[in-house]
């Protein structure tokens, strides 16, 4: 019979570009797998080397030089144990998506990943080109499978690996986050395993980068199609699984997570990795006493520390006592750095700057421009001085409908609920007050106002947000067209409206900052429409 064998998942966080600090990562683990968990063998995520999504880092002159050093550290310090790691291997004038079996200074066996996706966020296609070879390599009397990501959710690779003699099958990822994908993964992972009858070692990154945000999540099925382990939601580490007589011992489970917490987590690590990759010593919010930047400074404090978190309130003309007092209770009891600069001063001279020019012309929606503008200068002079990152806080809602200011509050460095719609951000400031009340409940319960006129309210200028989010979720998620979502009981001519208001808007969300990834389309890299087309109600 063959031996006990124990496994370990590097659920790891892995900076792109940066690959001697992956390839200590990476040996660290190896070291901990091997002398603290006993393990055989280790597995990292996807392209471990170089870290995920390198887009046209991939093509640099220098790169295949870098990456060679790397594989030759790992070949020359990783003892003991088995490392199943991922790279781009570049051979023949091409690059392949790869993952290397190496062990004690050999690559046993070499892996070129078959699938490679070309939709939502993913851009493979681009650089790779696929492999067709499966590959089975053997460890302590059992033959093992080795696959990557998007090769385990299409029937071909993993069939492949199975009638090469594999008798279980390790899937390596760098599988982004949204809303839901647990439960997208582990029906997958169901089918492989029902069609193949072989367990499924399933390994993925955490950690944020740019517009994705990766939870982790990997998890081990054994052949019956039971879950032997799951590992912890957006949590950096190293967990061990043993095979015992051809079965997959039973490891510690997650507890069951709610929406509102999942979501919120993804954010506080986008926001963290963002903010400390990059080299900023903080994050400046402009925190109107509204429920949109509430939210933030709360993601902010999570994720940085009070210390790094610096709340401006800037009021106007038009802004409610109640929001100011919201604003500074809110930061009090974060215990952030709180600053008060009223943009009266600013707003009062841009007027006087333009009124020959606008002489004869109504007050409209200029001025409230005027004011959004204002804040937005103000707050990009601090950055500039002090160095801090500006954190926008327009929702996916706002910026769905173009409800948002170009160069005023869609001023910054990062956008961390631009794929948040408004609905998502009342459930998620409730839920955070349920941790700690940071968040004022007034602020989550009175009627949302950009305060940039007398007694306005969003629902002057927009739906009620629970028809809207809906729509909007409709239309740009499922790009159902207008009589499909008419059909789904909304009002035509509303449906109608909204559409367009998503249509006109694309040149704003083309220059919005980066946010990550929550929703299954989200602006930016995965939704790309042309700004100038016409399109109609399909």
């Amino acid at each position: 019979m063959p031996q006990q064998l124990k496994f370990a998942l590097a659920q790891l966080n892995l900076w792109v570009g940066d690959v001697e600090g992956n390839v200590e990562k990476i040996i660290a683990a190896s070291a901990r797998a091997r002398d603290e968990l006993g393990a055989d063998l280790v597995a990292c995520p996807e392209l471990s080397l170089l870290g995920y999504p390198p887009d046209d880092l991939l093509l640099r002159s220098a790169m295949p030089r870098v990456i060679e050093e790397g594989v030759n550290r790992l070949l020359a310090e990783v003892r003991g144990i088995t490392l199943v790691v991922g790279l781009p291997e570049y051979a023949d004038g091409v690059i392949y998506n790869a993952a290397y079996v190496i062990r004690d200074g050999v690559i046993q066996q070499r892996y070129r990943k078959q699938q490679l996706p070309n939709y939502g966020v993913f851009d493979e296609r681009r650089h790779f080109r696929p492999g067709h070879a499966p590959c089975v390599f053997e460890l302590g009397g059992r033959r093992i499978g080795l696959t990557i990501c998007e090769d385990i959710w299409l029937t071909q690779p993993a069939a492949q690996a199975r009638d090469a003699g594999a008798e279980l099958l390790i899937n390596i990822n760098a599988s982004p986050y949204h809303a839901g994908k647990t439960g997208e993964r582990r029906r997958v992972l169901d089918q492989r395993v029902a069609e193949t009858g072989l367990p499924i070692l399933y390994v993925n990154c955490v950690g944020g980068q740019d517009d994705v945000v990766f939870d982790g999540d990997s998890m081990v099925l054994r052949a019956d199609g039971s879950l032997a382990f799951e590992a912890p939601l957006f949590e950096e580490g190293i967990y061990a699984v043993t095979l015992d007589g051809g079965r997959f011992e039973q490891a510690p489970r997650r507890p069951d997570l709610p929406l509102e917490e999942v979501v919120y987590e993804a954010l506080v690590q986008s926001v963290r990795d963002y903010v400390n990759r990059n080299g900023f010593p903080g994050a400046l919010i402009g925190l109107s006493g509204g429920i949109d930047s509430a939210l933030v400074a709360a993601i902010a404090v999570d994720a940085l520390g009070p210390e790094r978190v610096w709340g401006v309130s800037m009021p106007s003309r038009y802004t409610m006592d109640m929001s100011n007092d919201d604003a500074r209770i809110q930061a009090q009891t974060m215990g952030i750095r709180y600053s008060v600069l009223p943009i009266e001063p600013a707003f009062k001279a841009f007027n006087e700057t333009l009124a020959e020019t606008f002489a004869g012309k109504p007050v409209d929606l200029t001025e409230e421009n005027l004011q959004s503008r204002s804040r937005g200068i103000l707050l990009m002079a601090l950055s500039n001085k002090f160095g801090n990152v500006v954190l926008t806080t327009g929702n996916k809602s706002e910026m769905a409908v173009g409800y948002a200011t170009l160069y005023g509050d869609m001023c910054g460095g990062f956008a961390p609920i631009k794929d948040v719609y408004k609905t998502l951000v009342f459930r998620l400031a409730t839920w955070r007050n349920t941790r700690s009340p940071v968040i004022p409940e007034r602020v989550i319960t009175r009627p949302p106002s950009a305060e940039l006129r007398p007694d306005q309210k969003d629902s002057d200028s927009l739906p009620p947000y629970e028809v809207l989010d809906p729509i909007l979720e409709a239309y740009v998620e499922r790009q159902l067209s207008i009589p499909e979502i008419v059909a789904l009981g909304f009002e035509e001519a509303t449906v109608k409206r909204v559409a367009s208001l998503v249509r006109r808007s694309e040149y704003k969300r083309r220059q919005a900052p980066p946010g990550p990834k929550v929703t299954r389309c989200a602006f930016g890299r995965e939704r790309r429409y042309p700004l100038t087309a016409v399109y109609g109600d399909i």
